[in-house]
């Protein structure tokens, strides 16, 4: 069986599971969604669970379904990290071994330096800070001396904080746009720039949709390039387009919230198009999983479970609708970094007969190789097909 539309939605960060390997990263234990479902009662994802989510490992008060709707099963990441990039990269076909710098203890000064120069404005901060605490921290002083706010993550990311009344977007813009070509350097190399404008005054900081991300592109070739260049289109919804630096993409568009995100989803499935509809939804992560915000996860979780049976009465006979995620970030673990887990996979069409366990699949890259295969595309991905089974 093959399909003239696949979509692939991301809910960033919905992990369900450590990996074998996880204590290599500090995340035993780590189950995203298992813990969410544990720590808050009564979480409602009923349309998922018909889909098969609380087949695919036990989810504390969310029962089996004893005849699930979907196909359904966990990926693994082989690759060397727990990143977003990375995590996508392998999504869609690569293997990555090599993992992207972090700094721990802020930039080097020889960076900073440039950086400086080049801008013509001073920072402050350089250091590993959650960006809502760097706003408390720094924001004021922001706002009185017009420096930058630079700060990092256990992520490999320079991250450019800028009030939006003191400095104009072009200038947060065209600053990471500097930052982005000094750390192409080996010794500063980092997988994303982010923009990150905000308004707001002391004790009420709030952070604006108008963050921007400034990605290197994948090593190789992905199953996007592949479909892009047979003619097909690729259409990437959310931060896709920045997390591949644009590379395979036929059209982009960005979104503001989990919900714009749906809404764009749902009014691209309503649209005809040949090829790929690729979405990520990055509030789970960046507004809930970063910030240890376990109620906050599960009522984003019940909003795009709201949203289910609209998606899947967008998709006909010819259509394939994919849920996964692209790593863990347990909002009950230490720290605030993501955490290194399985990924659920729900596949689903109106054409399904014999909707059952995928199992457990070697690795993320299996869904880029379906891909390929649906389309007959020649390029080798690291994964393995399972389109057959999809019955």
């Amino acid at each position: 069986m093959t399909f003239e539309r696949i979509a692939v939605i991301v809910l960033d960060s919905v992990g369900i599971g450590e990996l074998p390997d996880a204590a290599d990263y500090g995340d035993k234990g780590s189950h995203t969604l298992g813990h969410i479902v544990h720590r808050v009662p009564n979480v409602s994802l009923p349309h998922m669970r018909k889909l098969g989510l609380a087949n695919i490992a036990p989810l504390d008060d969310l029962a089996p379904e004893s005849q699930p709707a979907a196909h359904y099963g966990k990926m693994a990441e082989v690759s060397v990290g727990k990143d977003t990039m990375t995590g996508h990269w392998e999504l869609m076909g690569l293997r990555i071994e090599t993992p992207f710098r972090t700094f721990p203890d802020g930039f080097p000064a020889e960076l900073i330096s440039a950086f400086e120069q080049e801008t013509g404005r001073r920072v402050i901060g350089n250091k590993p800070a959650s960006g809502t605490e760097i706003l408390d921290e720094l924001g004021e002083e922001q706002m009185k001396t017009g420096a930058w706010i630079v700060y990092t993550s256990a992520d490999s990311v320079f991250q450019l904080a800028a009030h939006e009344e003191i400095i104009p977007l072009v200038e947060l813009y065209e600053a990471c746009r500097v930052a982005r070509r000094l750390t192409m350097k080996d010794e500063f190399s980092v997988g994303r720039v982010i923009a990150r404008p905000y308004v707001g005054q002391p004790g009420s900081f709030k952070r604006t949709p108008n963050r921007h991300d400034y990605a290197v592109k994948p090593p190789k070739p992905t199953v996007l390039n592949a479909l892009h260049n047979q003619g097909l289109d690729v259409i990437a919804v959310g931060k896709i387009n920045d997390i591949f630096d644009g590379e395979g993409i036929t059209r982009a568009l960005p979104t503001k919230s989990n919900a714009h995100g749906i809404e764009i989803t749902l009014q691209q499935l309503k649209s005809p198009f040949h090829g790929l509809l690729f979405t990520n939804l990055v509030d789970f992560d960046s507004l809930y999983g970063h910030r240890r915000d376990p109620e906050g996860y599960a009522r984003a979780l019940e909003e795009f479970d709201r949203a289910v049976p609209a998606l899947l009465e967008s998709l006909t006979e010819r259509d394939l609708l994919f849920i996964t995620a692209d790593h863990g970030n347990d909002p009950t673990h230490t720290g605030t970094d993501h955490t290194r887990e399985y990924v659920p996979l729900l596949a689903w069409s109106p054409a399904f007969r014999q909707p059952g366990d995928l199992g457990t699949l070697a690795t993320y890259a299996d869904l880029a190789a379906t891909i390929a295969d649906n389309f007959n595309t020649s390029i080798v991905t690291h994964g393995r097909s399972f389109l057959a089974k999809l019955v």
